[in-house]
C-alpha cells in the first residue's frame, strides 16, 4: 500500500507524557519491505503494526526486528529540539525495501517515525546505509519547534 515520512502521532502524545527518552532507550530500525501490503505513516502506534502486516523487509543476513540505533543526539538549533543519530548501516545483507519505522524497545516497542525512501532501495551482498538528514531545524529526522 503506502509509506508516508511522518513522526507517529502517538510518539508526540507518549513524548510529552514522559514515555520516551531518546538518548537513553534502546532505540531500533527495523526495514519495511517493497511494496507492502500495509500502509504507514503518522498513524502508526508500534513496531507490531509492521509485523502483524508480514510487512517487515527479509532477507540475507538481515534480523528481524533491525537494528539498534546509535548515536543519539538531542540538541538545540535555534528554538528547535532535533535529534540526529549516527547513520545505519546494515552490513553484507541482500534485500529491497521502501523504508523503515523507528521504535522504542524500552517501551513495548511504541513507534516513534516511519521514513518512506521514495521507492524500493536494494542491496545484493553488500551495505545498506540508511543516512539520516542533516542535524538542522529544517532538515532532523526528529524535530520540535
Amino acid at each position: 500500500m503506502a509509506i508516508t515520512t511522518a513522526m507517529c502521532n502517538t510518539f508526540k502524545q507518549e513524548l510529552l507524557g514522559g514515555v520516551h527518552d531518546l538518548d537513553t532507550h534502546s532505540l531500533k530500525l527495523a526495514l519495511i519491505k517493497a511494496s507492502p501490503s500495509g500502509t504507514y505513516g503518522a498513524a502508526t502506534t508500534n513496531y507490531s503494526n509492521v509485523t502483524g502486516n508480514s510487512d517487515e523487509a527479509s532477507g540475507t543476513n538481515y534480523t528481524a526486528g533491525g537494528q539498534v540505533l546509535d548515536g543519539a543526539a538531542i540538541t538545540l538549533d535555534g528554538s528547535t529540539a532535533i535529534v540526529d543519530f549516527t547513520d545505519e548501516v546494515f552490513q553484507n545483507v541482500t534485500i529491497s525495501t521502501d523504508g523503515c519505522i523507528i521504535y522504542n524497545t524500552a517501551q513495548a516497542n511504541k513507534a516513534i517515525a516511519v521514513i518512506d525512501f521514495g521507492g524500493t532501495v536494494s542491496a545484493t551482498a553488500g551495505d545498506l546505509t540508511i543516512e539520516f538528514p542533516a542535524a538542522a531545524a529544517g532538515t532532523a529526522v526528529i524535530r520540535i519547534a
